[in-house]
């Protein structure tokens, strides 16, 4: 599996963790509920700065993304 993947992989899990839906984590974060599925599957960059809005949405470290072990 690709790094790419795997950081999507881990985007799912943390916004499932909080119990949001895609539709509401794209609300949140001014995307399209196409753009956060295709992220989470790895199909689609996320911008850094995005990135570091989804990490204060879900409250956790960025570096957290990156635990690929």
């Amino acid at each position: 599996m690709s790094r790419l993947n795997l950081l999507g992989a881990n985007i799912k899990k943390f916004r499932k963790q909080k119990k949001l839906s895609q539709n509401q984590l794209a609300e949140i974060l001014d995307f399209s509920r196409e753009h956060i599925a295709c992220i989470e599957t790895g199909k689609e960059f996320i911008s850094l700065r995005k990135l570091f809005q989804l990490a204060d949405v879900l409250e956790m470290p960025v570096k957290d993304f990156f635990d690929f072990d």
